[in-house]
């Protein structure tokens, strides 16, 4: 395991688990205590945990992520749902994106797309995002229109958020929108840690014609503190083969498409009838 997605795994179990001692946490990432030990002091330098006697605790101020720690984690589903996604786009569409690494996925699958890369004298597509780190890398490729929603930026997910996001998110239409999660369940729907971001996400999904939820089967069945939206909000759930069946039935009965993720190699699917 190489060392960030190391450090991935260390932020994941503390965050499930709150704290960690080293000997636990070298235990389960098969690693010398000595290796954990270099590795919670790199990550308390950073402020994404603290430091303990023998150990450390998930830092107060960071309940979620940074995105640049996270891109290494279900690196091959988010890829599978991002050719997904990207095979359910028509060109000349306006595309919502709301912040995450699914999401950002997504922007790169659909900016390496054949039809959507070629040069033209028009942009091919109009992406509309909250995220700044989504905006920066569509924002050199002149065959995307960029359109990055106006707020506050959180420091740790590189979102907008607040009244001026939600002012312009009321001014638009959109095609076809992909919203993150941090967690999804058939009845309460997509949800996320922050409040604020789920307001925002919520909003994006309802401005789009057809609204789509978007994570990797390790958040199906999770559930965070703010709601973005359920079946009344998105219409499909867009995830990979790992999800299981009774809870792909779950879904279903309660109105929502589930749309499988192609395994790696295959080819993207056609886009979708709306």
């Amino acid at each position: 395991m190489k060392r960030h997605e190391r450090m991935n795994a260390l932020l994941e179990l503390l965050g499930e688990r709150g704290s960690l001692d080293v000997e636990e946490a070298a235990t389960v990432l098969e690693v010398s205590a000595a290796t954990m030990r270099r590795d919670m002091d790199a990550l308390a330098q950073q402020q994404l945990l603290t430091r303990t006697r023998g150990g450390a605790v998930l830092s107060a101020v960071t309940y979620d992520l940074p995105i640049r720690y996270k891109r290494g984690h279900h690196a091959q589903e988010k890829e599978a749902l991002a050719r997904a996604a990207a095979g359910m786009v028509e060109r000349g569409s306006v595309v919502g994106l709301s912040g995450g690494t699914t999401t950002t996925e997504i922007a790169r699958a659909l900016a390496t797309r054949p039809d959507l890369a070629e040069p033209g004298p028009q942009p091919h597509l109009t992406i509309v995002t909250n995220a700044l780190n989504i905006a920066n890398e569509l924002a050199v490729r002149p065959q995307i229109k960029t359109v990055l929603t106006g707020g506050v930026a959180h420091s740790r997910s590189f979102e907008l958020t607040g009244p001026f996001s939600e002012l312009m998110l009321r001014q638009i239409a959109l095609d076809i929108a992909f919203i993150g999660a941090n967690g999804i369940e058939p009845a309460r729907g997509a949800s996320v840690h922050d409040e604020a971001e789920a307001r925002i996400n919520g909003l994006m999904a309802e401005r789009a014609e057809h609204a789509v939820v978007t994570v990797d089967s390790s958040k199906v069945g999770r559930r965070c503190f703010a709601l973005i939206g359920g079946p009344g909000t998105f219409g499909t759930l867009l995830t990979d083969a790992g999800v299981t069946e009774e809870a792909a039935a779950e879904f279903a009965e309660r109105g929502m498409r589930i749309v499988p993720a192609p395994l790696p190699g295959d080819d993207p699917a056609s886009p979708p009838d709306r």
